[in-house]
């Protein structure tokens, strides 16, 4: 499912237009990523969680030449799968 799927979908399940639930997807995903560029997290209950995990500086090798570089410390945003999704998942 990509972007235009899931606005088609969101738009049928809630009885919008596409254009309104276009918005509606683009102001959650909107909110969710402000948010963890604040460094907190966002709890969907039953759903799942949005986290920004910190990965620190080290050492990787370059595969084509076997070459040590630095790697730079970074965030990256991560999902925790709630109950309930993995549930629906798993029957």
């Amino acid at each position: 499912m990509n972007k235009g799927d899931l606005v088609a979908a969101v738009a049928d399940q809630a009885q919008l237009s596409k254009p309104q639930a276009s918005a509606a997807i683009e102001a959650m995903l909107g909110a969710i990523t402000d948010t963890l560029k604040q460094g907190d997290e966002v709890r969907l209950v039953g759903f799942g969680t949005f986290l920004v995990a910190d990965r620190p500086a080290g050492e990787a090798r370059n595969p084509r030449t076997g070459e040590t570089i630095q790697t730079k410390a970074s965030r990256a945003a991560k999902f925790k799968a709630g109950a309930g999704l993995k549930s629906a998942l798993n029957g």
